[in-house]
């Protein structure tokens, strides 16, 4: 998203277009009682905030209740950033979840992403213990694939690329869960994120990032799995565009 409060307009013409049942929003950089609820409420939809001033912040929008909601990262006591938020919608655990970047890979933002992702990697695991329809969605600032970004070797050594990383993402799909896009689609060169510096978006040098990891009860009902490039290349976009799955009944 890159702001709520910058790209609300961009946002509610593609609520109106797609008319999502469910919307999972990351980095909103706004606390709760700033959310343009209201204006979201006018078009439709229940909101579920974990806000920070300035940075991170997550979201989730429904066009039916929002129950059971959990806010902050189970297990990650202490953890002053606004990156996690689930509850229950129709019976359906979802969460939306804005991983930290890492970079500079030798700082201490590193071993802070991958402690995040530890914690990322138990909750999986503890939700999985449930039984239920689980969908783990959002900006994991993971480049799953050397197929998963335009230059394989120009980002070797991004925090995005390392293996520590990769493995973890890993891990939680050898727990049992499912990544919706690449379940569905083999071909690479399919990026979500394209970075507003050097023409990356004319020139289709992206990466692939925003994911929807499901649990076997959720991928059980996996219908679909696209990215919608469309609002990427519309005025005062944000860099990352919409990823989207369809879960049957």
């Amino acid at each position: 998203m890159n702001s709520i409060k910058v790209r609300l307009p961009q946002l509610l013409t593609w609520l109106g277009k797609a008319a999502p049942d469910i919307l999972l929003l990351q980095e909103i950089k706004t606390v709760e009682e700033k959310f343009p609820e209201l204006e979201i409420g006018d078009a439709g939809y229940n909101c579920a905030v974990f806000g920070q001033k300035t940075y991170n912040g997550v979201a989730i929008l429904s066009k039916r209740p929002i129950e059971d909601i959990n806010r902050g990262l189970p297990g990650n006591v202490g953890d002053p950033q606004a990156r996690y938020i689930d509850a229950v919608v129709s019976g359906v655990r979802v969460a939306s979840l804005y991983l930290p970047n890492g970079n500079p890979v030798n700082t201490e933002k590193f071993p802070y992403k991958l402690a995040w992702m530890d914690h990322l990697v138990d909750h999986a695991a503890n939700l999985l213990a449930n039984e239920e329809a689980v969908v783990l969605g959002g900006d994991y600032n993971i480049i799953p694939a050397d197929g998963d970004v335009y230059d394989p070797e120009g980002w070797k050594n991004d925090a995005l690329c390392q293996q520590a990383a990769r493995a973890r993402f890993r891990t939680i799909l050898n727990s049992g869960y499912i990544e919706a896009f690449r379940a569905l689609h083999s071909e690479t060169g399919c990026y979500s994120f394209w970075d507003y510096q050097k023409g990356r978006w004319q020139r289709d040098e992206g990466l692939r990032i925003d994911h929807f990891l499901l649990s076997p009860e959720a991928a059980d009902r996996l219908q679909a799995c696209e990215i919608d490039r469309d609002p990427r290349g519309q005025p005062k976009a944000s860099d990352h565009t919409p990823v989207w799955c369809t879960l049957g009944e």
